[in-house]
């Protein structure tokens, strides 16, 4: 039975963060729900001050309930958002042990005055649970969830911290610890991956999961059967935790272990929240609440005040956020021309991810082609896979998945794009192929349609030097995998029009990627940077620098991967190919390894092999391949040299105007390379390691905002 506005009679009461509403259920008694709201438009986050106000109101309630007043409580959120996590620019502006012990301890007494009230309470996730939004959830003793929900998430690791307000004791108790593992340390440290609706119901951190429409009535009909003379559903909820609460010892080795793999992979293990947040698991496995309490504060008191803490606040709120919402240079959005329709030319691995991003995010139709049926049936049918992967994970829904499925067509002939708004080339890194291929596309496409190129290195206009229309040609690149990274360098030539870089900045905004604006200068940005990082690499390799040392001298930066471990990842003869492109422009700063050309020669795909324990090796035949010099660097002097070299060439970059200033530079390695966070972005981060000045004479960023990271 659904509790409708005719079946309950309420009242409320407001401030400024919160607000009680009681609501009078027929037969059973008063209901006391709190809604969390943020000041103006800004979603409900938890700063010293909305805790203690929360707090005052739950303490309230309590004794409400205590002398029955009260029969259940509930939580909920206002729009998309449950609670967006915790205030991070206050959290930031902690510059002393005891105001970060402050901040600790509080969200744990707040959110333990809901565990602690005597009657059923509920947490109604009706949008985006971060960090302490999802932990206040998990105090409760019952949680729905909205079907459309998004950003379920404990991100503490990825932004230096631990989920110190009781998700790392709560939440492998509901979940188990190997999930608990996957959200706190695999998914923070994926891009911050989050949680859909679906599956944290299927997960079990929610009990119930309802469509957004009815989603407070059916939550609450559905909180009816919990605290009703019945209690079946009560029962059920409770027989099923007890059997998976907290796991055998062997699963808590099982998840430590694997957190351990994945920390060691993502080279995360000498950074200091994502080791501290399983030492915490493993310490607080056997702890009752009080116990684990006192070392979540413990733990999150110290990293609050750490460096890294502050960086990752500055690239989140700073870059991620402020400059990303802002891109320099950006168009008027009104000049931009509706996309009814996009084509893709290619259909190999790339054109496929951009045709399956495009269908699930702008949902209009999307057209492939390829030069014959067989190529573009096996990139269809590498699509649909990814429509059912999507599906099975609960990622989309069957709708969506038939939507997707009816949107997106192919052809082998390019008349199909006659209609089209939008064509991207994917095709091969050749001039001349694509120059033919947009030749081939402007003859029958309309005039006002955009062209496309989804170029890493190349000259975009040198592509459209042909055409009649060039002023439409505009690059596009995006970053593999397509769905998860979140960059488009978007590259204007001199001849683009402002309608079409208008039109390319909407579309990668609906999108939901990351866009900035760049020069149109060989490898733009992120490939021109991150080539430079590895030529100095690989040069010291060619130099007599043992491999090991060679790839391992970076571990002080954290990157998400080692230089050669990212060489085989994208592939030699790519890198060769890219190197060569900025060799042709910048000279000598990119120097062509021919020890890298060797390999390629002999097939050898990377300099490292591992075994199935996973244990890396140079084999034999890369050895016999590589012709080394006699001068090798050590671990100290090789991180010293790429640091002034990548000073060099970001002040080069910034000196020809390819961005609108270092904040950019900084967003598009984020964002497109994984450069760490806890480092807050490359250019304070050669600032402070002293690179900027020894090169440029200069930092790249005033003294006090290096000082205030």
């Amino acid at each position: 039975m659904n509790t409708t506005a005719s079946e309950t009679q309420a009242s409320s009461e407001s401030t400024s963060f919160s607000s009680l509403e009681t609501l009078e259920m027929p037969g059973l008694g008063t209901f006391a729900l709190i809604t969390l709201t943020g000041r103006g438009r800004k979603p409900a986050t938890f700063s010293p001050e909305s805790l203690n106000e929360l707090g005052n109101l739950l303490r309230n309630v309590s004794d409400r309930a205590t002398v029955g007043e009260f029969v259940a409580v509930g939580i909920t959120g206002q729009g998309r958002t449950f609670v967006a996590g915790a205030d991070l620019t206050a959290m930031r502006n902690v510059t002393d042990a005891q105001s970060a012990r402050h901040i600790a301890a509080l969200g744990h007494e707040v959110f333990g005055v809901l565990a602690a009230i005597p009657v059923p309470t509920f947490a109604f996730i009706n949008g985006a649970a971060i960090g302490g939004g999802l932990e206040i959830a998990l105090a409760a003793d019952y949680r729905t969830v909205s079907s459309t929900a998004n950003g379920i998430a404990l991100p503490e690791a990825y932004l230096g911290l631990v989920p110190g307000w009781g998700g790392v004791y709560r939440l492998p108790r509901l979940i188990g610890p190997r999930n608990a593992v996957k959200i706190m340390i695999e998914n923070a440290l994926s891009h911050n991956k989050t949680l859909s609706g679906a599956i944290a119901q299927e997960l079990g951190i929610a009990d119930a999961i309802y469509d957004p429409q009815d989603f407070l009535a059916e939550s609450l009909s559905w909180a009816r059967s919990i605290i009703g003379p019945d209690r079946h559903v009560h029962k059920a909820l409770a027989s099923r935790r007890s059997v998976k609460a907290y796991g055998a010892d062997r699963e808590w080795d099982a998840a430590l272990g694997a957190g351990h793999d994945f920390l060691a992979a993502r080279n995360a293990s000498n950074k200091p929240a994502p080791p501290r947040v399983l030492e915490l698991l493993e310490r607080c496995r056997t702890l009752d609440q009080a116990e684990a309490s006192g070392l979540e504060i413990e733990a999150l008191t110290e990293l609050i005040q750490t460096p890294e803490f502050k960086n990752s606040v500055y690239a989140l709120l700073d870059l991620l956020q402020r400059r990303a919402k802002n891109p320099s240079g950006a168009p008027a959005p009104d000049l931009a021309r509706p996309v009814r329709k996009i084509g893709v030319v290619g259909a190999g691995l790339m054109a496929g991810q951009l045709a399956l991003l495009f269908a699930r995010q702008l949902q209009v139709p999307v057209v492939l082609t390829d030069i014959d049926q067989v190529r573009l049936d096996n990139g269809l049918a590498y699509i649909r896979s990814q429509v059912d992967k999507l599906l099975a994970m609960q990622q989309i829904s069957a709708d969506d998945a038939a939507c997707i499925r009816a949107l997106v067509t192919g052809s082998v002939r390019k008349e199909v794009f006659a209609d089209a708004d939008f064509v991207i080339e994917a095709v091969f890194e050749e001039l001349a192929v694509k120059k033919q291929v947009f030749a081939e596309i402007e003859a029958v496409v309309s005039k006002d349609c955009v062209l496309a190129t989804n170029t890493s290195s190349l000259s975009v206009r040198d592509m459209g030097a042909d055409l009649q229309h060039p002023e439409r040609v505009i690059g596009f690149h995006f970053f593999n995998p397509v769905a998860s990274m979140p960059l488009v360098e978007i590259v204007p030539t001199s001849e683009t029009n402002d309608e079409a870089l208008a039109t390319a900045f909407a579309v990668g905004q609906n999108l939901k990627k990351t866009v900035v604006l760049t020069r149109d200068s060989t490898a733009f940005v992120v490939n021109r940077v991150l080539l430079r990082l590895m030529g100095e690499v690989i040069n010291a390799l060619d130099e007599g620098t043992p491999p090991e040392i060679a790839d391992e001298a970076l571990n002080p930066m954290g990157l998400p991967m080692t230089p050669f471990t990212l060489l085989k990842v994208i592939g030699l003869p790519v890198v060769q190919h890219v190197t060569e492109s900025l060799n042709a422009a910048f000279g000598d700063r990119f120097p062509i390894s021919p020890n890298q050309q060797a390999l390629i020669d002999r097939g050898i795909k990377g300099i490292w092999e591992t075994d199935d324990d996973g244990v890396r090796s140079v084999p034999y035949s890369t050895l016999e391949a590589l012709q080394v010099g006699t001068s090798p660097a050590t671990s100290e002097q090789l991180l010293e040299r790429v640091q002034l070299a990548l000073a060099e060439e970001i002040g080069l970059l910034l000196e020809e105007g390819v961005v609108g200033g270092p904040e950019d530079v900084d967003l598009c390695m984020i964002t497109g390379a994984g450069w760490p966070l806890d480092l807050g972005g490359i250019t304070p981060y050669l600032d402070r390691a002293g690179a900027s000045e020894r090169v440029n004479g200069k930092l790249f960023h005033p003294a006090s905002i290096n000082a205030g990271l």
